[in-house]
């Protein structure tokens, strides 16, 4: 479409009329996959912490319920807990502000296709398309490598995209 709009261009200007240069698509507000998992990293430590004080909230629960007589916690419910708290703690950070501490730190921001923060409904519907997609061997992870949107299965799933903010360029004292 680009590649028509300049013929036309060519047609109807002047012969002294300048063209504007064309330039490369800009891929550098596609974080790279190396940067993208870092930030996965970053955000796995504290969602294992996460689950690790959810279930063992579940489990004095459970145990004080039952007077003692049961110590050890439902495994549909220990799955069912992990999963609420991995759904809760990407849901929370990305429709307040786009990014997780993690996504934060790499720079990375979860915006929709118009560039906002995503609904708390696009959110959960990532959540769940994530699953789907470590669930296929990590596939719908690695389609960013040959996505030319460099998007995973479960941003086409909720209408996101992950972005590379620019460097805030502060500099320290010295």
């Amino acid at each position: 479409m680009k590649q028509l709009s300049i013929y036309i261009s060519l047609i109807l200007l002047p012969n002294n009329a300048k063209l504007p240069r064309m330039t490369e698509p800009d891929i550098s507000q596609s974080p790279s996959l190396l940067r993208r998992l870092t930030a996965m990293i970053y955000d796995l430590l504290l969602v294992v912490a996460l689950i690790a004080v959810v279930n063992g909230l579940a489990l004095v629960i459970v145990v004080q319920a039952t007077d003692g007589a049961q110590q050890v916690l439902n495994a549909h419910l220990a799955q069912l807990l992990t999963t609420l708290s991995i759904m809760f703690f990407f849901s929370i950070f990305w429709v307040k502000t786009g990014q997780t501490l993690g996504m934060q730190t790499w720079r990375i921001k979860l915006v929709d296709l118009q560039g906002h923060p995503p609904t708390v409904g696009k959110s959960i519907l990532r959540c769940l398309g994530a699953f789907l997609s470590a669930a296929c061997l990590g596939l719908g992870y690695l389609w960013c490598l040959v996505d030319r949107n460099h998007r995973y299965w479960h941003d086409y799933l909720s209408g996101t995209e992950l972005i590379l903010l620019p460097n805030s360029g502060k500099k320290k004292d010295t």
